[in-house]
């Protein structure tokens, strides 16, 4: 049944303008980043690990979590239509294998965002910064280790997308969830709020290791939440009637 849920939302995808969305942000994300870059060459001299610094540190806090809000909320639009709440709750499908199901789908879509964003980051480096060099295979190993991160941000978008209607809520809590993410981290609490994870795992605005000793965590850390908010949805789509 999950299998056929995540095909549906599959379905979704055809022809969304949510793919123009996936191509111009991080294009945008790396063009400032890099600009960022030429523009201070005289304080940033670790080349590709500066580079790293400038295109990751407005890219996780704002707009990757603008770009995961916005896949989520869309996945969960058509539910928010009319009376399809009605129709799912009435369908012989378990409403956690829905949930599980966008969880999947927009899992796919951030990687496939990373992997742009961090084929972005290296013709950046080739082509403008004139890097003669290839980036250290640390920095491509920080990109997988936020996409780890990234998990608990997708459940906990996908859980604001399903109990609010609106599509624009969502986005902007997630904006704000970023930011409050870069704020948290600062303090060294970086592992109590799901939004630092994909921060700390990609090494935002860092040259050296955050985590380096600190990777079960980490971990552990991006499990918990994602087990919280798992969970979470699992009682409020139990607890949801349907309504006439």
């Amino acid at each position: 049944m999950l299998k056929r849920c995540i095909a549906a939302e599959n379905r979704k995808l055809h022809r969304s303008p949510i793919w123009l969305l996936f191509f111009v942000m991080p294009l945008i994300s790396a063009s400032y980043g890099t600009f960022n870059y030429l523009q201070n060459l005289e304080i940033l001299h670790e080349r590709w690990y500066s580079l790293w610094t400038q295109h990751t540190l407005f890219y996780s806090m704002l707009f990757f979590p603008a770009m995961v809000a916005a896949y989520a909320a869309y996945l969960w639009r058509l539910e928010h239509m009319g009376h399809n709440w009605n129709l799912i709750m009435a369908a012989p499908v378990p409403p956690l294998d829905l949930f599980l199901a966008k969880f999947c789908v927009v899992f796919k879509l951030a990687l496939f965002t990373q992997v742009w964003e961090l084929t972005l980051f290296v013709a950046c480096g080739k082509l403008f910064a004139r890097f003669p060099d290839w980036p250290p295979v640390e920095l491509i190993l920080f990109g997988l280790r936020g996409t780890v991160g990234a998990l608990a941000v997708i459940a906990a978008q996908l859980l604001l997308a399903m109990v609010l209607r609106s599509f624009a809520v969502p986005i902007f809590l997630g904006l704000v969830g970023g930011i409050a993410g870069m704020l948290i981290g600062n303090k060294g609490y970086a592992l109590l709020w799901p939004y630092c994870l994909m921060q700390q795992g990609m090494n935002a605005n860092r040259s050296t290791d955050v985590l380096a000793g600190n990777v079960l965590p980490f971990l552990l850390a991006c499990a918990g939440w994602l087990a919280v908010v798992l969970l979470t949805a699992k009682v409020l789509l139990e607890k949801t009637d349907v309504k006439a």
